[in-house]
């Protein structure tokens, strides 16, 4: 008698889609011991963040396709009780940061997810921009995350992007968050502990501009493999990314690479380049930085038209296809071999 492996078992279970987050009970993790006995199967799931209406609809779907394996006879299948953090296995963590706001850094970090997205690599994004997050707006995202007292469920975007952003769990998308810096320390550290991110080849981080308490909580709390820098070309700008880098080198987190936004406008008759916001910094900031030049995105007005419009993962442009390029290179590897 050949009884199905443990591999044929999670692939079997790779077929069943936790409702809301629509990630399966392997990418989320949730496997927790896999034993045979003669020609009966016995599994145990993590019943993290899921309440018992969805536990009982994941065990049905679950003995269902176990049922279908080869020399299985029977199947039972139990929850237990586990924290998001002893499921959640995150290959790397990568934070997003500027010096100033205004200067696209969602837009970088929404951006570089979605290129490593497109290379097949698993992503998710932890919006800690407590009191300014836009995440959910370029991403045309309404829904609610869902869970339990055991966990929260990130949402599921369009292209299979995990997304946390505090702005998916107001009332209304335009409340202020009104908070002090314990508060918006306590939001991050809670997106963190308590979020069921499942297996994830990376995590950007969209940080809160500056170099206060949030960017610092991120910083001190999350294992980070480094830190990505956007910034504009102008004076002010460039001057306040210095404190920025200054901050990231105490803290001794590698940065990996600079990204300069809104560097020039391409005239679409004769395809003419003009640096609106004046020359371009973007070698000046990569030297005092440290670290590669990993792209330089322009004005476009297709791009701000698909951001308003809640469809960033339908942008395509020839700087887009560069900055992916030149992230994943300069990236640590998303799965370990």
């Amino acid at each position: 008698m050949q009884i199905p492996s443990k591999e044929e078992v999670q692939g079997a279970l790779s077929q069943v889609l936790v409702p809301g987050v629509r990630r399966s009970l392997t990418q989320l993790n949730m496997i927790r011991a896999v034993e045979f006995s003669s020609d009966r199967l016995k599994v145990t799931l993590a019943s993290t963040a899921l309440d018992s209406a969805i536990q009982d609809w994941v065990q049905a779907k679950a003995r269902g396709v176990l049922e279908k394996l080869p020399e299985v006879n029977e199947v039972a299948i139990e929850f237990v009780e586990a924290k998001p953090q002893e499921l959640n296995q995150i290959h790397h963590i990568i934070a997003v940061m500027s010096g100033k706001g205004g200067v696209g850094k969602s837009l970088v970090a929404s951006l570089l997810a979605i290129g490593l997205s497109r290379q097949g690599y698993d992503v998710g994004i932890l919006d800690a921009d407590i009191t300014g997050p836009s995440i959910p707006r370029m991403f045309g995202m309404t829904t609610r995350p869902g869970g339990s007292n055991t966990g929260i469920m990130p949402v599921l975007s369009r292209s299979g992007i995990e997304i946390m952003s505090i702005n998916l769990l107001l009332l209304h998308e335009d409340d202020a968050v009104i908070w002090r810096g314990p508060l918006i320390g306590n939001a991050i550290k809670q997106f963190w502990e308590e979020v069921l991110w499942g297996r994830l080849d990376y995590l950007l981080v969209d940080l809160p501009p500056g170099t206060a308490d949030a960017p610092l909580t991120v910083m001190q709390l999350l294992p980070l493999s480094g830190v990505i820098i956007a910034f504009t070309p102008q004076d002010l700008a460039a001057m306040v990314v210095r404190k920025a880098v200054q901050m990231v080198q105490k803290m001794n987190i590698p940065i990996l690479g600079v990204v300069e936004n809104m560097t020039y406008l391409l005239l679409p008759d004769s395809g003419k380049r003009i640096e609106i916001f004046g020359r371009t910094k973007g070698q000046e900031m990569a030297m005092a930085a440290r670290a590669p030049l990993l792209g330089q995105l322009p004005l476009d007005p297709e791009l701000a038209r698909l951001c308003d419009e809640g469809e960033i993962e339908r942008y395509d442009s020839d700087a887009f296809i560069a900055l992916s390029e030149a992230f994943s290179k300069a990236l640590p590897k998303g799965r370990e071999s």
